[in-house]
């Protein structure tokens, strides 16, 4: 039985890895991945091995600059540290709207790789703890696993501090499994 094709915004990020003499093993799930937590539940794996592809914006001198962030699952960007990093002062999450505009893709599925522009790529540190991390595809069904060292490479990325600081009490809980959401209160 033949293959399926892929979707054609998965097809986008399997040719750019390609133009880099890297080979994707793209994986669809029938459920979405909308969440880092989804996705590590559908992979298998802990939550700081999924990469979230995060858009931001600052203005610029007629137009608007876009920074990707490819962040470690459990991790929140801190705007004063990206700001330094990048050296814009007035740098902010894009919208969904935006995001989709400038990248090409919707959010739950930004890879990071494969956009129409050319994107300045920063990258959490956290995400070279592990030998394997796993990227959106393009779509919200699609993951590949990666190396960091070839994520770093595929998204020509800038490996800089950007996360927020996580208290000690914060990390020892997720390790423990004690991190599910609060059941929500009916009433």
């Amino acid at each position: 039985m033949p293959e399926s094709p892929l979707h054609p915004a998965v097809q986008r990020v399997v040719e750019a890895a390609a133009r880099k003499g890297v080979t994707l093993d793209i994986r669809v799930f029938p459920d979405g991945t909308h969440t880092a937590e989804d996705a590590a539940r559908a992979v298998g794996a802990e939550i700081g091995q999924i990469v979230k592809s995060l858009v931001f914006v600052a203005p610029g001198d007629g137009e608007r600059k876009t920074i990707l962030c490819l962040v470690s699952g459990p991790n929140r960007v801190d705007l004063a540290r990206l700001a330094a990093v990048v050296g814009e002062p007035g740098v902010r999450r894009a919208t969904a709207a935006e995001a989709k505009e400038l990248t090409g893709f919707t959010i739950g599925g930004i890879p990071p790789i494969g956009h129409g522009v050319g994107l300045r790529v920063i990258m959490d540190p956290d995400l070279g703890r592990f030998q394997t991390v796993w990227a959106a595809a393009g779509t919200a069904t699609a993951v590949f696993p990666v190396s960091p060292r070839t994520l770093l490479m595929l998204a020509n990325a800038h490996v800089a501090p950007i996360s927020e600081e996580r208290r000690q009490a914060d990390v020892l809980a997720e390790q423990a499994g004690l991190t599910a959401a609060p059941p929500v209160q009916e009433g």
